[in-house]
C-alpha cells in the first residue's frame, strides 16, 4: 500500500513538472484569521466563509503565517518582492513604489506565464502595476460601492483608460477577475492571477445582499474588549485606534454615504435608518455605547466578508467548470491580520498576535494533502519563492523570503525558520501606533518601541499569556528567554541589513498628534 501512493505521490510531481501549474491568488485587505471560519477563533460561529473554509478542507491551513510590517502598502510590497520593506523602499503607507525593481510577476512573464491584477493595488499610482500582462485595478483605497479602475490591457505598464463601475466593488472586482479568466487571459499558456479585494478594509459598507445580515444576532465580545493597557509600555496606551474614542459616525453608518446610486441609497437607509432610530432613542453611555458601537462595528465587517466569501465561490467554481480545478494552485491570503474589539481596537499595524497573523490557506490538488494544517513559521514574504518553484525556476539569490512548497508537500526543511523579525515604521501616522520592531518564535515575543522618547521594551509569553496583557521584560523568571531573544533579534537585523536609522522615506507629513496624554504609565 505504501509503495502504491509513492507512486502515485511521484506521479503527480512528474506531472507538474510537465506542465507548470496556474496560480490563483486571492487577497484581501485587512481580514483577521479570527473571522475564518476555519481558524476556529471566538468568532467561528458567527464567521461562515464555506468557500475559503474549503481550500482548509481540501488543502492546508497555515497556523502561524506572520507579516513583516503589519499595514496594507508596504506589505503589497513585500509580497511583490519578496523583501522586507527597507530593501524594497516601501515602508510606509504614501510612499510610491519602485516597479522598475524585480517582482515576482516579472519573474513568471519570464517563465511563460500569463499575468494579470485585479481589484486593489494599493502601491500608488505614478504607473500602472509593472511585470503584468493585464491589469484592472483600483485608484488608491477605492470605494465601496460605483468604484473607478485603472484598466492596463495590453501589459505596457501605462494606464490605458479609468472605468466607472456601478454596483458594488466586491462583486465587481470578481465580475472583472473572471471576465480575464474566461475572456482575455492567453489560454494556451499557464495563469498567474492576483484577484485583490478592498474588503474588509475600513470603512466596512455591505453589499446590498447582506445589509441585515446579523440583524437578529447579538456577537460575543473578546475577553480584552476593556483592556486598560496596564501591564505594558507607553506605546500601548498612547495609540488612537479604540472602538470607544476613535470610531466616526462613517465608520458606524449613522449617516448614508455620499457615493450611492438613488436605488442603492433606497435600500441602505432602508437597511440602517430603523436600526439608527433606535440607536439615537436608547441614549447609550459608558460601557453601553462601546457595546453598542463593538457590535455595529464587528456585523458590518463580517457582512463585508460574506460578500468577498461569495466571489471566491464563483471564482472556484469556474475552475471546477472549466477544467482547471486540478491543474490550479489556490492561495488566500490577506495583507495582515486585524483587531475584532481585541484590547479595545480595531485596525492593525502592532506585532501583538491579531496584527501579526494573518489568515492563509492553499489548495493544490495532487501535493497538498487535503484537511492539513502546519505550525511552522511562514509569510507572505514566502510568496516570491513559492511561485518561483512552482513555475519551475530558480528564486533570486537576494530574497528574504523562502519558498514553502516543501511545507505544502508534508515536509519541514531542518533548516527551516524559528523565529521571525518584524518591522513597523509608519509614526507619526494614522492611528499613532509607536515604531517598533521585534522578534517572534511562536512561543515568545520581543518588541522593542525604539523612539527616543518611548524607548521601552516588551516581552510576552505566549503560553501562559495568549491575549499579551502582561510583560514580563525585565523579570528574573525570563531573564534567559529574554537574552536568547535579544541575540536572536540583533542575528536578525544583522542578515537582513537591517539600518540602523530609519530610511528618510519612512518619514512622511501627518495630521497633528492624537495620541493620548496618560496620567500615570500604565507600567
Amino acid at each position: 500500500m505504501k509503495l502504491i501512493s509513492t507512486f502515485i505521490l511521484f506521479s503527480s510531481f512528474v506531472l507538474w513538472a510537465k506542465k507548470k501549474p496556474n496560480i490563483l491568488f486571492i487577497f484581501t485587505d485587512d481580514h483577521a484569521y479570527q473571522a475564518v471560519g476555519s481558524y476556529n477563533s471566538w468568532l467561528k460561529d458567527y464567521c461562515p466563509t464555506p468557500h475559503i473554509d474549503s481550500l482548509a478542507r481540501d488543502g492546508m491551513l497555515f497556523e502561524q503565517c506572520y507579516v513583516t510590517n503589519s499595514i496594507c502598502g508596504p506589505m503589497r510590497a513585500a509580497i511583490q518582492t519578496g523583501k522586507y520593506s527597507h530593501a524594497n523602499g516601501f515602508l510606509v503607507n504614501g510612499n510610491q513604489f519602485d516597479g522598475t525593481q524585480q517582482t515576482f510577476p516579472k519573474l513568471l512573464r519570464k517563465a511563460g506565464y500569463a499575468t494579470a491584477v485585479v481589484g486593489k493595488w494599493h502601491l500608488g499610482t505614478h504607473m500602472a502595476p509593472q511585470g503584468y500582462d493585464y491589469s484592472e485595478v483600483l485608484i488608491g483605497q477605492g470605494p465601496y460601492y460605483n468604484p473607478r479602475m485603472r484598466l492596463d490591457k495590453d501589459g505596457d505598464g501605462k494606464h490605458d483608460e479609468i472605468i466607472k463601475h456601478v454596483g458594488y466593488t466586491t462583486d465587481i472586482i470578481t465580475d472583472r477577475a473572471l471576465n480575464w479568466m474566461k475572456n482575455k487571459r492567453d489560454k494556451e499558456k499557464p495563469f498567474m492571477l492576483m484577484y485583490q479585494h478592498k474588503a474588509p478594509h475600513r470603512n466596512w459598507q455591505p453589499g446590498p445582499k447582506y445589509l441585515n445580515k446579523y440583524d437578529d444576532v447579538t456577537l460575543p465580545e473578546p475577553a480584552t474588549l476593556f483592556d486598560d493597557y496596564k501591564g505594558r509600555t507607553l506605546a500601548a496606551y498612547q495609540q488612537d485606534m479604540t472602538i470607544a474614542e476613535t470610531m466616526n459616525h462613517g465608520d458606524l453608518k449613522l449617516h448614508t454615504p455620499n457615493n450611492l446610486t438613488p436605488p442603492q441609497r433606497k435600500i441602505w437607509e432602508a437597511a440602517y435608518n430603523p436600526k439608527n432610530q433606535d440607536f439615537r432613542k436608547a441614549n447609550l453611555q459608558g460601557k453601553d455605547l462601546v457595546r453598542w458601537k463593538y457590535q455595529r462595528y464587528v456585523k458590518d465587517y463580517l457582512r463585508c466578508i460574506a460578500s468577498v466569501d461569495d466571489g471566491v465561490g464563483q471564482m472556484l467554481a469556474y475552475l471546477k467548470d472549466a477544467g482547471l480545478e486540478k491543474d490550479t494552485l489556490v492561495i488566500y491570503c490577506s495583507d495582515q491580520g486585524f483587531y475584532l474589539g481585541e484590547h479595545g481596537w480595531f485596525d492593525k499595524r502592532w506585532m501583538y498576535e491579531e496584527s501579526l497573523r494573518t489568515p492563509l490557506l492553499v489548495r493544490w490538488p495532487g501535493v497538498v494533502k487535503p484537511g492539513s494544517r502546519n505550525a511552522d513559521i511562514v509569510s507572505p514574504i514566502d510568496f516570491a519563492g513559492t511561485f518561483c518553484e512552482v513555475a519551475g525556476i530558480d528564486s533570486p539569490t537576494d530574497l528574504h523570503g523562502r519558498s514553502i512548497v516543501s511545507l505544502l508537500q508534508g515536509k519541514t526543511p531542518k533548516d527551516w525558520r524559528q523565529s521571525f523579525y518584524y518591522h513597523y515604521y509608519e509614526y507619526p501616522g494614522s492611528h499613532y501606533v509607536r515604531r517598533h520592531y521585534g522578534v517572534a518564535d511562536g512561543r515568545y515575543k520581543l518588541i522593542h518601541f525604539y523612539e527616543k522618547d518611548v524607548a521601552q521594551w516588551e516581552l510576552f509569553d505566549l503560553k501562559s499569556d495568549p491575549s499579551e496583557m502582561k510583560s514580563v521584560y525585565g523579570t528574573a523568571e525570563y531573564t534567559e528567554i529574554q537574552n536568547r531573544l535579544v541575540r536572536q533579534l540583533a542575528i536578525h537585523r544583522q542578515e537582513l541589513g537591517v539600518p540602523q536609522t530609519d530610511p528618510p522615506h519612512s518619514i512622511i507629513k501627518r495630521p497633528p498628534h492624537r495620541a493620548r496624554t496618560p496620567t500615570a504609565p500604565p507600567l
